[in-house]
């Protein structure tokens, strides 16, 4: 028993050993859009050989860290699929640059339909109160009616044809008082300037047989 333990802990060493063999690189890249080539911002980056070590690329899409070769490295982001690389062996480099390329996916959700009702009976309440708007023939007599002309003729401005009917109204008025205030200044034209014209044709002849 105690021999199959020592081997176990010498195959853990063993390996753990070699995974700390593993050469380490400066891993940086940029991600963008397959379909747009534009950059997607703030995507996680996880490094799923360091216990899901994770990282985020920034709003330029540009990340960097420290990663062994042969590493998985993995990209999520909010609606768009995910993609994974795995950093390739390479003798004497110390750095490793990648341009990442994200698909965007659609994802239909199902319909929410939000009300504004608590419960049944709150709707229902409010359905037996709901005040219901007024069909055509509501709407024509509630405008023909008295009030409404009323309050029509006193706040709506007069328009262009009824402005001239009405100075139409005043120059005809104002000629036609014109004309009379003409005929009546004429004395051949006014009966009481004859009736002062025959008293003093009276009164001379009286004074002349006087």
């Amino acid at each position: 028993m105690r021999i199959f333990i020592a081997a176990l802990i010498m195959m853990y060493v063993t390996g753990f050993a070699q995974a700390q063999d593993k050469p380490l690189v400066q891993f940086s890249g940029i991600i963008y859009n397959v379909d747009s080539n534009v950059v997607v911002p703030y995507v996680t980056v996880t490094n799923k050989n360091k216990s899901n070590r994770t990282v985020s690329a920034n709003f330029q899409g540009y990340f960097s860290f420290v990663a062994a070769q042969g590493d998985t490295i993995l990209f999520s982001a909010v609606g768009y699929r995910r993609e994974a690389l795995v950093i390739p062996d390479m003798e004497g480099e110390k750095s490793y640059t990648v341009v990442v390329k994200m698909k965007p996916v659609v994802v239909n959700l199902p319909m929410v339909s939000v009300l504004p009702w608590a419960s049944v009976d709150e709707f229902t309440k409010e359905f037996m109160s709901m005040k219901f708007a007024d069909d055509d023939l509501e709407i024509a007599k509630k405008n023909v009616a008295r009030s409404s002309l009323l309050a029509m003729a006193r706040d709506l401005p007069r328009d262009g044809q009824e402005m001239r009917g009405v100075n139409f109204q005043n120059n005809h008025i104002a000629l036609t008082n014109k004309a009379i205030n003409q005929r009546m200044a004429n004395p051949l034209l006014n009966p009481f300037a004859w009736g002062s014209f025959i008293q003093q044709i009276i009164n001379g002849d009286k004074s002349k047989s006087n």
